[in-house]
């Protein structure tokens, strides 16, 4: 019998030989490890698309200035990020006037109610003066004062495509949305929001490189 073998232990829980018997845990230092890597992936992909959020409705714009390497006769031209960021009136904030101006009857009503679902606040509605009546050719004519040039004219366009302008004395800051006889739909929501981004957070400039004086 080994020396090995415990007393009173024979057959086949003999012991023989030399080699010592050893006992191994579970490797499990791999799957640890790959957890911890899988966490660490799952994390960064949710800060990344939170930092997507925050740049959309937050106003950050996300993009850092960045050293230029084409040296001193390289400017660029790129403003800050808080500068990127344009001020517009939300759709809540701007009442519109909703006429129809075609010989498409209900037209109005129809429009308005949309222009509602997607958060504008909605005032007359109804058929449009003689003055317009029958005479807008295009999309449609967005009237109001001169400021809505700057505030509500850019938001309301995003929904209605070739649309133009027109100022008039009105002290009130609603504006009207004259349906014109080349109106067929309001744009796409999806196609409103892209343009209502692009008009929140304009493309900052590029940089212009002057040609080095030899």
């Amino acid at each position: 019998m080994s020396m090995l073998t415990p007393p009173g232990m024979g057959g086949k829980y003999r012991i023989t030989g030399t080699a010592y018997p050893r006992m191994r845990r579970p490797r499990r230092r791999g799957r640890i490890v790959a957890t911890g890597i899988a966490a660490t992936a799952a994390l960064g992909l949710a800060g990344w698309g939170t930092l997507q959020l925050i740049d959309v409705f937050g106003g950050g714009s996300g993009d850092t200035a960045r050293p230029t390497t084409a040296g001193p006769a390289c400017v660029t031209a790129s403003p800050s990020p808080a500068a990127v960021v344009a001020t517009f009136p939300k759709p809540a904030d701007i009442t519109v006037n909703v006429y129809n101006a075609t010989p498409r009857s209900g037209l109005a009503k129809t429009t308005a109610d949309e222009l509602k679902k997607r958060g504008f606040a909605i005032g007359k509605v109804g058929n449009a003066p003689v003055t317009y009546d029958k005479k807008v050719p295009g999309a449609g004519i967005l009237l109001g004062a001169p400021g809505a040039a700057k505030g509500a004219f850019p938001v309301l366009g995003t929904h209605l495509k070739g649309a133009t302008t027109r100022t008039d004395a009105r002290a009130t800051a609603d504006v009207d949305l004259i349906i014109g006889t080349g109106f067929r739909t309001l744009a796409a929501p999806q196609d409103a929001t892209a343009a209502m981004t692009a008009l929140l957070h304009p493309a900052p400039k590029t940089s212009t490189c002057a040609p080095e004086k030899g």
